[in-house]
């Protein structure tokens, strides 16, 4: 089952980072960025977030489920969608823990 783009508003109103939230459709779902860092993912309409020390700190009694076919389990961040402030600390606190994405290089043109 793909992930509804409402279900991707929804957790973007909840975190409330404005433009510094932003998000990528891959494959019927979609990927979270914060600052262009990958933190998230919104699978069959679910919040995966990166597994990573702030949210073993933050929230370590999230359920951890595999958000794709074989992958690893990330921790399950929808029982924190009705606490805006927990989700988005938490949100922040991985982003900061996460690398900064590789610069592009042009190919070469045939």
């Amino acid at each position: 089952m793909a992930t509804d783009r409402g279900f991707v508003d929804y957790v973007a109103e909840q975190i409330a980072l404005g433009p510094r939230l932003t998000h990528r459709r891959l494959f019927g779902e979609y990927a979270l960025y914060v600052d262009d860092k990958g933190v998230a993912f919104a699978c069959d309409n679910r919040l995966f977030v990166k597994p990573s020390a702030a949210a073993d700190e933050l929230a370590p009694q999230l359920p951890r489920l595999p958000p794709y076919p074989g992958a690893k389990g990330y921790p399950v961040a929808d029982e924190l969608l009705d606490d805006p402030d927990r989700l988005r600390e938490l949100i922040l606190r991985t982003a900061e823990l996460m690398l900064p994405p590789k610069p592009r290089t042009k190919r070469a043109r045939r």
